[in-house]
């Protein structure tokens, strides 16, 4: 078990062997800072800037890139080759550690090429339908039904092919025993089809779809969380629909290369903290409908391990073949 000892006794070797003096911990790290996300302007985004804008005292000017392409590949490998120095961070989805690494033949990282250093949010995802789904579809157990006795029409949309969201839809299909056709899209193209009732369903951070659902134009079948979401009280659970195995949260986290030293990964999760606490933070995280969720570096690492090994075995169960 790592003690807050342990903690405190690697800060202080990497403190002496980096040669950081205590008065230079006390002053911004760099004069610009850059965090680097793996997706278009939307929700990862938007959160990493919400936190940045707080992060005082870490760096003179801390600006958020957002680096798209190859699932958000290119963003990982661009932080993995920055200098150690804590003037370069990742800003992304857990599942780009615990994840990619199952659904890519080849990754250019590997998860021990960076420090882990705090989540800051989580999201369940929501099961909405649209449309194309009769009225009279109100539950997941109507749902089921409805696509067991229509399956040309049983189509979902996620973000993106070998997604934790694709996966999401492909175990419900397994799991209730009906074809669930996965169309992949980007940005918020699959909102859109839903919609306009090109698609029957979508699987999505809830804030993707909340203000839709909020004005009728959606409806909510299900969320993944552990819990109820505040957002969508009234929306069951799967677990409470049936459908445990399901369960599943979206975590957004930073990272920095895995040589940065000790004390300035310190420094970076005191900051993180710190933004975490004030009014600003809090009120924006509510707007992009997530919640405040840090974990502790320590268990942070040890919760990356664990959920590898958990989507490990859920896409060998799915058949999925790796991909380039």
């Amino acid at each position: 078990m790592i003690t807050r000892r342990d903690v405190l006794s690697a800060a202080a070797a990497a403190f002496a062997a980096a040669q950081i003096s205590p008065r230079a911990l006390a002053q911004p790290i760099a004069r610009t800072a850059h965090i680097l996300t793996g997706f278009t302007p939307g929700l990862q985004d938007g959160l990493a800037r919400l936190v940045a804008g707080q992060m005082s005292g870490y760096a003179e000017t801390i600006v958020v890139e957002t680096r798209p392409g190859a699932g958000g590949r290119i963003a990982v490998e661009a932080v993995k080759s920055a200098d150690a120095d804590g003037s370069v961070m990742l800003f992304a989805p857990l599942g780009f550690m615990m994840f990619f690494p199952h659904v890519y033949r080849t990754l250019r990282y590997h998860p021990r090429d960076f420090t882990p250093v705090s989540t800051v949010a989580s999201t369940p995802s929501l099961l909405t339908v649209g449309p194309r789904v009769p009225a009279d579809v109100k539950t997941l157990a109507d749902f089921v039904a409805w696509c067991r006795a229509n399956p040309k029409q049983a189509t979902f949309g996620s973000p993106g092919a070998g997604t934790t969201l694709h996966f999401l839809g492909a175990m419900l299909g397994r799991t209730a025993g009906f074809d669930f056709l996965h169309v992949p899209y980007q940005g918020g193209g699959a909102i859109q089809d839903l919609v306009k009732g090109v698609i029957a369903a979508t699987i999505m951070p809830i804030g993707s779809a909340l203000g839709l659902v909020q004005s009728g134009d959606l409806r909510a079948l299900a969320t993944t969380g552990p819990r109820r979401s505040p957002f969508v009280p009234a929306v069951p659970t799967v677990r409470e629909a049936g459908y445990p195995s399901l369960e599943d949260l979206t975590w957004f986290a930073f990272y920095v290369p895995a040589k940065t030293p000790a004390p300035i990964v310190d420094k970076l999760n005191t900051a993180i903290q710190a933004a975490l606490r004030t009014d600003e933070v809090k009120a924006g995280m509510a707007k992009l409908a997530v919640e405040p969720d840090a974990i502790a570096m320590e268990d942070f690492a040890r919760l990356i391990a664990s959920e590898s090994d958990r989507w490990k075995a859920i896409v060998q169960a799915t058949g999925f073949v790796p991909t380039d």
